[in-house]
């Protein structure tokens, strides 16, 4: 791997055939696969251009098998990974080699429905697209959709704060989750938050959703559903340049007019998706904007004919809005399929993940041209434009040796790009290994040091998912040691024992 990963402990190497069987023990039947062949499936997550195998695979079912197993190994100073579906594409389920693969996907049972309350609770295998299969006979919908949704678990949207092409008007998974059950690395069972609204005292759900599976493994979740909407119809928009297409966006936004959705794709996209799916998207447009607005029907009406005159000011060629709901689906199929259509397209694919302020949207769309040129790399653009997190797909071929390490540095200069113009390096993918040595491009080492102090209070040992977010390891020693400057300890009036 080109990513430095930290080195496996001797220890628990020659401990393996020991940890096996006492994994057995704790979860028999099944549920420990440790032959190499049978882990292989689980070598990487869904950022495929990096793989380990771990130490061992468990598949735990119940709460209790979950909270001895971490308590066994923090006794033992072993590490623990813990994974959902596997569709993260940040390499934040990345396994190591002398770390237990905790893989939670046999948590799949949704364990109550309340409508009277708004709420689902599921255990965290439970699919994103499950949720809203399982309400959705009520009139009820989970609103935060990953493209990945029909794979994508809801324990792993919580650790990476998922959205999806509706997160512009419903926010992302940090505001549709009201509580969760979480085991901490010693073993204890904890529970933060409910089904009621906001939960008393410091925000440590806030703190949970996107921590990437640092500091801890969660067994339930609290989420929040939503009555459909009355109404909800699409606007196709082709523009004869991507510069334009963003000052639409900007401008769309600027009006304070909140779609449902706002997407966005370039012509390689666009013509992958068409020969994909078939959705009858143009094929003469350099630029698409897909513009879902929903609410009452004349609302919706209204909205639309703004919409479309702010599309014309921008120099839009092409206009189309959907007739039926059969149509809205399908401008939508094409912008759910992107990922695999591109595929088509390039033996491999490198997906990027950075958020921008809406309105550099032409700038950085114009960089990554110049980026694309320099490096001789084709990319195709696919990105929720509302909220301006970016999904640039780098083409590349794994076979030619060094491509990928050109691909890593054309998305490390793209990410870079979005912390200039007053971004950040993630909106929805994570941090994992992918962005983990990036870190210092947007913070501070106070800044890191504070991050990693959270990190301490909940994983003393740094044994849950080590090697990924932070740029490097620290004990958590180090960040308590005191500075002595010229023989004087800082604030000399406060009493130390």
């Amino acid at each position: 791997m080109s990513v430095v990963m930290p080195a496996p402990d001797p220890g628990t190497m020659r401990r393996r055939d020991e940890i096996v069987a006492d994994m057995r023990l704790i979860v028999p039947g099944e549920g420990v696969v440790d032959q190499p062949t049978g882990m292989r499936v689980f070598e990487s997550d869904g950022l495929t251009a990096y793989r380990q195998l771990p130490l061992v695979v468990v598949l735990p079912e119940t709460t209790a098998q979950v909270s001895r197993i971490l308590k066994y190994c923090h006794d033992r100073n072993i590490r623990v990974v813990p994974r959902g579906s596997g569709t993260s594409l940040s390499g934040g389920a990345l396994p190591l080699e002398d770390a237990v693969l905790l893989v939670m996907s046999r948590f799949n049972r949704i364990l109550d429905i309340d409508f009277a309350n708004r709420a689902v609770v599921a255990q965290p295998g439970v699919t994103n697209l499950g949720i809203t299969t399982a309400v959705q006979d009520q009139g009820f919908y989970y609103a935060p959709d990953p493209s990945s949704q029909i794979a994508c678990s809801i324990g792993g949207n919580v650790a990476e704060n998922s959205g999806g092409v509706h997160c512009l008007k419903y926010g992302l998974t940090a505001n549709n989750v009201l509580g969760i059950e979480m085991v901490l690395m010693d073993g204890e069972v904890v529970r933060l938050g409910g089904k009621h609204l906001d939960s008393e005292g410091y925000d440590l759900l806030g703190v949970m959703t996107g921590s990437e599976g640092l500091l801890g493994v969660v067994t339930e979740v609290t989420v929040r559903i939503l009555k459909k909407p009355e109404a909800a119809r699409a606007l196709l928009i082709g523009f004869p340049s991507s510069e334009e297409a963003g000052q639409c966006v900007a401008d769309i936004i600027g009006t304070g007019i909140i779609p449902g959705g706002m997407e966005m794709m370039d012509r390689p996209a666009i013509h992958a998706a068409e020969d994909f799916v078939h959705a009858g998207y143009p094929l003469d447009v350099e630029a698409l904007l897909i513009v879902e607005l929903d609410g009452p029907g004349p609302e919706i009406d209204h909205l639309i004919g703004e919409v479309e005159a702010i599309a014309l000011r921008n120099g839009s060629t092409e206009c189309r809005i959907s007739a039926s709901e059969a149509e809205r689906l399908s401008f939508w199929a094409g912008r759910k399929a992107a990922f695999p259509a591109v595929g088509r397209i390039s033996p491999d694919y490198y997906c990027m993940d950075g958020t921008i302020p809406r309105k550099e949207l032409p700038n950085v769309l114009a960089g990554m041209r110049e980026m694309s040129e320099r490096y001789g790399l084709g990319v195709a653009n696919v990105f929720h434009a509302g909220d301006g997190n970016l999904h640039p797909l780098i083409l590349y071929d794994a076979n030619i040796p060094g491509e990928l390490e050109k691909v890593e540095n054309f998305g490390s200069d793209i990410l870079r790009l979005c912390v200039a113009v007053g971004g950040v390096l993630t909106g929805e993918h994570g941090v994992g290994v992918e962005k983990r040595d990036l870190m210092p491009e947007m913070f501070t080492e106070i800044d890191l040091d504070q991050q990693m102090r959270v990190k301490c209070a909940f994983d003393p040992k740094h044994l849950l998912n080590p090697g990924k977010v932070f740029p490097q390891l620290r004990r958590c020693a180090e960040l308590g040691r005191m500075h002595v400057h010229r023989g004087q300890m800082p604030f000399p009036d406060i009493p130390r024992f």
